[in-house]
């Protein structure tokens, strides 16, 4: 099992926010990350946002980055860990800038750029920057088709509904090959045929735990699916967050709990073919003793799960 790290304050979820992550800075995050790289923690996640309606604040707060921007920012800090989205809205930038940055991105940190791809839920964000909801899925496709065509050709050639490009030099191209890994994030039938055609792992977000192994069979099912390795991505809070950002109460992914409670649920998330998990941010009082926590964690939790 790997481990990736809650970094505080990346968004403020009426479900999984702890208070005292208001006070928490950029400099703090900073701190933080460097923390986790040097504890041997696997990836630090960053969500993405650009317009919140304020109908939608109470639930899911104001306060979210530009994904690529963030990612950047923590692999220059960091010299190990690797650097992933939690997710990025794919339908909402053009495609050959989501390939320059992810390119850029991993180039300038020797190769741990990973991206986790979502085709958006929230209809009222895709209306003020003017991209068509009801065609997202279509979008999606495309758009990945083209993001690959950039990222592994020396003569980049597409022509599709929405992005074409021909005679085009694309460089740097990512230093990881074929390319940075990808996932898919979501429950729909067709995020799950996209993730067994493009992605090795997938970031499930409304799923049941319960319901992960007909999931993982039914990506593995799939004529796009090649038998490679394929991880999947499920953090405890991922229970506490419901349809809208809603919240769910889940006694068994609530913060301080004991360590026992914590290696019993990350073994059953084991056996469901969860490869990757993150524990509750837990109530403390500072940063100091939240980096207490996280030492904790990789020192009398990790060894456990194996």
């Amino acid at each position: 099992m790997k481990f990736a790290f809650g970094m505080p304050r990346l968004i403020e979820l009426k479900a999984t926010m702890q208070p005292w992550e208001l006070a928490v800075t950029g400099a703090d995050q900073t701190r933080l990350a460097k923390l986790a790289d040097r504890l041997g923690y696997d990836m630090i996640s960053v969500p993405e946002h650009f317009l919140i309606p304020k109908s939608h604040v109470d639930l899911s707060g104001p306060h979210h980055f530009h994904a690529y921007a963030a990612m950047g920012y923590y692999a220059g800090a960091t010299t190990r860990i690797r650097i992933n989205s939690s997710i990025a809205i794919l339908p909402l930038q053009h495609p050959v800038i989501t390939a320059k940055a992810l390119a850029t991105l991993d180039w300038m940190s020797s190769g741990r750029a990973m991206v986790t791809f979502g085709a958006g839920w929230l209809e009222e964000e895709f209306n003020l920057l003017g991209v068509p909801f009801h065609q997202r899925g279509r979008l999606c496709d495309e758009y990945l088709a083209a993001i690959l065509e950039l990222w592994t050709k020396d003569d980049p050639v597409f022509e599709g509904e929405f992005v074409s490009f021909r005679d085009v030099a694309f460089a740097p191209r990512p230093v990881q090959k074929p390319h940075p890994p990808i996932w898919m994030g979501g429950e729909a039938e067709a995020v799950l045929k996209r993730a067994a055609r493009y992605a090795s792992g997938w970031w499930p977000y409304l799923t049941k735990p319960e319901d992960i192994p007909a999931r993982i069979d039914f990506i593995k099912s799939q004529p796009g699916y090649d038998g490679r390795p394929f991880d999947v991505m499920y953090g405890f809070a991922t229970s506490r967050v419901g349809e809208g950002h809603k919240v769910i109460d889940d006694p068994k992914a609530r913060s301080g709990m004991t360590a026992p409670e914590i290696v019993d649920r990350l073994g059953w998330l084991k056996e469901l073919g969860v490869t990757m998990s993150s524990v509750p941010i837990p109530a403390v009082r500072d940063i100091a003793e939240y980096e207490d926590y996280a030492q904790w964690v990789i020192e009398e939790i990790k060894p456990k799960i194996g």
